[in-house]
């Protein structure tokens, strides 16, 4: 089994796509007014439209409802990205630290309220783990 693809849920796809291409760097596909991708090394990020939720089953996703997922990106400084991203992210949930389990983290919210962490292994177990 492949882990193939997150997809967010939005009532304002071009807004959020838009976004994601602004922290990723990337520039997504855009299938439809409701429907766009961003294809990214390891995964892919899907950001459906409201209208997309029927095909799967009425009321079966909430757009800007999570409260419980953090889509994460690992990147190669952390530091660099919060820098890049400053303007466009606002006020972020937490600055770039150091995590107890290695990582030096970037936390911050989309603008339909999902968590989004930057991540860059910075302690010698957590540089072991990654995989490139």
């Amino acid at each position: 089994m492949d882990f193939a693809s997150v997809r967010l849920i939005t009532d304002q796809v071009g807004r959020l796509t838009d976004f994601y291409e602004q922290v990723t760097g990337q520039t997504a596909r855009r299938y439809t007014p409701d429907f766009a991708e961003l294809a990214l090394p390891g995964a892919t990020l899907a950001i459906g439209g409201t209208a997309t939720v029927a095909l799967f089953g009425a009321g079966s996703a909430e757009p800007a409802a999570n409260r419980t997922a953090i889509v994460e990106f690992r990147v190669d400084d952390v530091d660099a990205e919060f820098a890049r991203l400053r303007d466009v992210i606002g006020v972020p949930v937490q600055e770039p630290t150091t995590m107890p389990w290695g990582n030096r983290s970037l936390l911050f919210r989309d603008p339909d309220g999902t968590l989004v962490n930057l991540f860059t292994p910075v302690g010698a177990d957590a540089i072991a783990r990654q995989r490139r």
